[in-house]
């Protein structure tokens, strides 16, 4: 994520020393969320075998957090203008560090899913606040483009941190210690950020609407429960119920932002062609992309057989493309154009997705490491250019409600990706034929049948396993078709809706 905002001239007053050193406990803040986020995926195999979640609970422990972060970024963010920016950042680390703690020590499916969500709405306390503390510490605007810089690259950069340190700790502690890697460096957090972060609020902010949260956290959680079971159930009266509520509710909340003199979200932002394009191209993107990521882990542990650590080390290229495609994505799209970078980019993971569809339990690397290449490559030069849309589409002083949309649509889409995608891989999977003797929770979860096989005489399970990993691959291989078709449709969409968009150029 890059600053569009034009350079001007800073006073050696107005460029606070120490800043440079804040900022480093603001990246330190976003790389934790990150590495929070990717890590799971790695641990999944772990706690699908020591806490034994059915399927859609295993979809839940993946996902939940996404959600509730989901719903609670813009409202967060507008009560961190309110009680101060320095004061949401350090109560939300606490907490962040105190709940990971409960997350690995859960011992049921029903409390890590409660830990999740728990630990999404001190998540989504970080987010807002860091990028909102930056724009305070750096008034240079060159400067604080090179300071926005490196905090978007920290999170892509969290994608590859996350699946190495989770593998080299899970090949050699139990999956709770990838959540407690989180106490000593939210410990550093908050020790330095007391000496180092000012504190910043906006001074004429307006009440914080109680009724708005309600009404966006319910929304948004309702309508992705809805659209989850549907997706593993069909449609019944209860889903149908709880979609409407779902969908009801979020009609409120834009009702109520219009009405709102100082609504928690300006929805007048939203008429912008270039703001809901960018918006929506993140949103798309991330959905298409999430179900393969989330299921990746698990392919490359339970049907490749290979170690947590070598796991995370094959999913580094990805994080490697995204983290040098964004450090010249910015250059790229004013030599050419915003439109051509974004749907190109677009285009490339979806093509990248496409090549995955024949994926099979002996695909080699290097087809699997180029396609993941390409995939971290488009999304980079994609996900930097919308940022950069996104702030230049909106005045000055809406940047920090700008940037919570564009994190928000971001965790959506996230949690919509497995919600969606995952259903695709969860229902092709419970189908397998397995041998006689099969028991009941080898259809629940890949995890669940590798577990399973331990416990039968060899020839009943190297068949159990050839079955359900051969279901679990075509699973995987449905979700990735999906997802190319969902990448090129939103890479065609960008080229119309980000027509005539430009980037303001320094100087």
């Amino acid at each position: 994520m890059t600053s569009t905002l034009r350079p001007a001239v800073a006073t050696e007053a107005e460029k606070r020393p120490g800043r440079w050193l804040a900022l480093s406990v603001l990246v330190l803040a976003v790389l934790l969320v990150a590495v929070d986020a990717t890590v799971l995926g790695l641990a999944t195999p772990y706690i699908s075998e020591d806490l034994k979640p059915s399927g859609t609970q295993l979809l839940w422990i993946g996902d939940v957090y996404s959600f509730v972060i989901a719903g609670l970024l813009v409202s967060m963010g507008s009560l961190g203008d309110r009680i101060g920016r320095k004061r949401i950042l350090l109560c939300g680390a606490t907490a962040f560090g105190a709940i990971s703690v409960l997350n690995a020590y859960a011992t049921t499916p029903e409390l890590m899913i409660l830990a999740r969500a728990l630990l999404g709405v001190a998540g989504a306390t970080l987010m807002p606040a860091t990028l909102a503390l930056i724009r305070n510490l750096f008034h240079d605007p060159r400067e604080r483009s090179l300071a926005v810089g490196i905090w978007g690259a920290t999170a892509s950069a969290g994608t590859a941190v996350g699946p190495i340190v989770g593998g080299l700790l899970l090949e050699h502690f139990w999956w709770g210690s990838v959540f407690l890697i989180n106490l000593p460096v939210m410990a550093v957090l908050v020790l330095v950020g007391i000496r180092t972060l000012s504190e910043s609020r906006n001074p004429n902010p307006g009440p914080w609407d109680l009724t708005s949260v309600v009404l966006s956290l319910v929304g948004m959680i309702a309508v992705v429960y809805a659209v989850k079971e549907a997706a593993t159930h069909g449609f019944t009266w209860t889903t149908l119920a709880t979609g409407a509520l779902g969908a009801a509710a979020l009609f409120g909340f834009v009702r109520r932002q219009l009405a709102l003199p100082t609504p928690l979200l300006d929805m007048r932002l939203f008429r912008g062609r270039g703001f809901s394009g960018a918006v929506l191209a993140d949103l798309l993107t991330v959905l298409g992309m999430s179900g393969l990521v989330f299921f990746l882990s698990q392919y490359l542990q339970l049907v490749q057989d290979r170690r947590p650590f070598e796991a995370g080390l094959a999913e580094l290229p990805a994080a490697v493309g995204a983290v040098a495609a964004g450090l010249v994505a910015g250059r790229t799209a004013r030599r050419y154009s915003v439109r051509a970078v974004v749907s190109g980019g677009l285009a490339a993971v979806g093509l990248a997705l496409a090549v995955l569809t024949p994926l099979s339990q002996s695909t080699g690397y290097p087809l699997l490491g180029t396609a993941l290449l390409v995939v971290g490559v488009g999304a980079g030069f994609s996900f930097t250019v919308t940022a950069d849309v996104i702030l230049s589409s909106v005045p000055k002083d809406q940047a920090g409600a700008a940037s919570a949309v564009s994190e928000t649509a971001y965790e959506l889409g996230a949690a919509l990706g497995i919600a969606l995608l995952g259903s695709i891989v969860t229902g092709v999977y419970r189908d397998f034929t397995g041998p006689a003797g099969t028991p009941a929770e080898a259809h629940e979860s890949l995890g669940g049948a590798v577990e399973a096989a331990k416990t039968l005489p060899p020839h009943t399970s190297e068949a159990l396993l050839t079955a359900a990993r051969d279901s679990f691959v075509h699973g995987l291989q449905l979700a990735s078709g999906a997802g190319a078709a969902v990448l090129l449709a939103t890479a065609a969409a960008a080229w119309f809706m980000l027509k005539g968009q430009r980037l303001e150029s320094a100087g």
